[in-house]
């Protein structure tokens, strides 16, 4: 099917909500993608940081086809082999002790703030459940995670909103403020992806860490889009020597495939009981495989290896005329530029770079196993571009 024939489907049957570029890809390998013409790409922006090995990789398809060759789902109602084997892997690299599998970030943050609230309920009783969450920071689109997400932006349309759900500056006068006696839970991205790849203060986390113990708070750290190897670490919060109660992941997680996963520490372990929550698909035994792929292969060795690519590709950025700042952690790089930033994520496709965009920034999540050249080539495009938008 060439491209107009798929943009003419998707036009007139497609939900409106989504403001596609004019390209359809049909392939690639690695951080290499083709399109419907033959043109290559050098992908920069991952699916949203979801494809961490990129494109077509060997060892995860084979991971997904042999599953896929025995069954393609179970009922919850039953046990899973995968899911059984990927809830043991992310307790013993993170120290959770229980795992909830959802299918998608918001569903994940949606698993989280329910159990906060339970978690409240069940110690102090009613009137405890009020939700803190920070300005900037982007939750999920369900109607709960939505109102968590402090961007006014998203809120235009769906009110009313779900009650005792506040945001508050990321300084810990305003969290004290805004939590009063009745917070039950903060929840936190320590790095805010969908406002510009923005890393949190290292001293006001682990003041909101103390903050929170002290009043026996919960503190959930929703590792969405910084997860699962993006960071150079597992997990984000792992670099700013925090404990937190709940950690929220999705995205890399599954490699491609739909996934979402709500990590349960000590305090929280037994909070969700049989009834309180599910999911018909959460825990899918090949989503399940997939990410079981995924979390085997991001060991130390290839860690260190995402937050070496991470320094040389903000070193390279920092030098390019009409990059103003660069913000962010491992692979997940944010830049402040001279120019309108979906004006130049345009021309970048143009040339053929993918980059993505969040509010004014330019956002940069290439698959973890990009390769050097694709790494230069896809700076040699962004330089073109910036160097025609800094002269014009």
């Amino acid at each position: 099917m060439d491209f107009e024939h798929i943009k003419n489907l998707d036009d007139a049957y497609g939900a409106e909500v989504f403001s596609r570029f004019p390209v359809a890809f049909v392939g690639g390998r690695g951080a290499t993608l083709t399109d419907t013409e033959g043109k290559e790409y050098i992908d920069f922006g991952s699916g949203i940081a979801v494809n961490v090995f990129g494109a077509c990789d060997e060892a995860w398809k084979n991971a997904v086809k042999e599953q896929l060759d025995k069954i393609q789902h179970v009922s919850n109602y039953y046990y899973c082999e995968p899911q059984a084997k990927l809830s043991e892997l992310l307790c013993a690299r993170t120290g959770a002790r229980r795992v909830f599998f959802a299918n998608s970030g918001a569903e994940a943050n949606e698993c989280a703030l329910k159990a906060a609230r339970k978690y409240s309920f069940e110690k102090y009783g009613a009137g405890r459940a009020k939700i803190v969450s920070l300005n900037g920071s982007f939750h999920g689109r369900t109607l709960f995670t939505v109102t968590a997400t402090g961007q006014e932006v998203f809120h235009k349309y769906f009110d009313p909103f779900v009650p005792e759900v506040v945001s508050a500056d990321a300084n810990i006068e305003a969290i004290r403020r805004a939590a009063g006696d009745t917070a039950c839970a903060v929840i936190i991205e320590c790095v805010q992806g969908e406002s510009g790849v923005k890393t949190l203060d290292k001293n006001f986390i682990k003041s909101l860490e103390t903050f929170c113990k002290e009043r026996d708070v919960l503190l959930i750290c929703d590792e969405v889009q910084s997860g699962n190897g993006r960071t150079g670490t597992l997990y984000s919060y792992e670099q700013f020597g925090i404990s937190p109660d709940i950690v929220t992941t999705a995205k890399g997680l599954g490699g491609g495939l739909p996934i979402g996963a709500c990590l349960f520490f000590r305090k929280t372990e037994h909070t969700l009981k049989a009834g309180d929550h599910g999911s018909t698909f959460g825990g899918n035994p090949v989503c399940c495989a997939g990410a079981v792929n995924v979390i085997e292969r991001l060991d130390e060795n290839f860690l260190l290896e995402v937050r070496a690519k991470g320094d040389y590709m903000r070193t390279k950025l920092r030098a390019i005329d009409g990059v103003k700042a660069v913000t962010g952690l491992g692979l997940m790089i944010g830049l402040e530029v001279n120019g309108n930033s979906k004006d130049i994520a345009k021309k970048c496709l143009e040339k053929g770079l993918l980059v993505l965009t969040a509010h004014e920034r330019v956002r940069i999540v290439p698959p973890l196993n990009i390769t050097k050249r694709e790494m230069d080539e896809g700076l040699t495009i962004f330089r073109e571009v910036l160097r025609h938008e800094t002269s014009t």
